[in-house]
């Protein structure tokens, strides 16, 4: 009986601290912007898809050179001239392209 008397105060506990919780709308949940936030989040998701391709290509061809080369190029402009890349990928607008030849990986990032 001790149990089912500790058991029931528990689940009493658990309900009255659960009916004491609101919900609130915000202007960013309205199911009137459902189309519009779905938009901005496909545009948002491109852009980190289309910036992570262009990342993943360098790094791969970076590998590469490295492979055949015996060493990492000193500039990304190397991939171009040796013929790794036909040319190094568009960055998007506010970001930078930066390497590291010790490492030899290629990283976006914000200047």
């Amino acid at each position: 009986m001790r149990i089912f008397s500790g058991l029931a105060l528990l689940l009493a506990a658990l309900f009255v601290h659960g009916c004491g919780k609101k919900e609130t709308t915000t202007v960013e949940s309205s199911p009137a912007l459902a189309p519009v936030n779905y938009v901005g989040a496909a545009v948002k998701g491109e852009q980190s898809a289309v910036k992570t391709i262009d990342v993943v290509s360098i790094n791969q061809a970076l590998q590469l050179f490295n492979v055949q080369e015996g060493h990492y190029p000193k500039t990304l402009d190397e991939l171009v001239t040796q013929k790794y890349l036909p040319q190094l990928p568009q960055v998007p607008p506010g970001m930078k392209l930066d390497y590291d030849p010790a490492q030899g990986k290629a990283t976006i990032s914000k200047p």
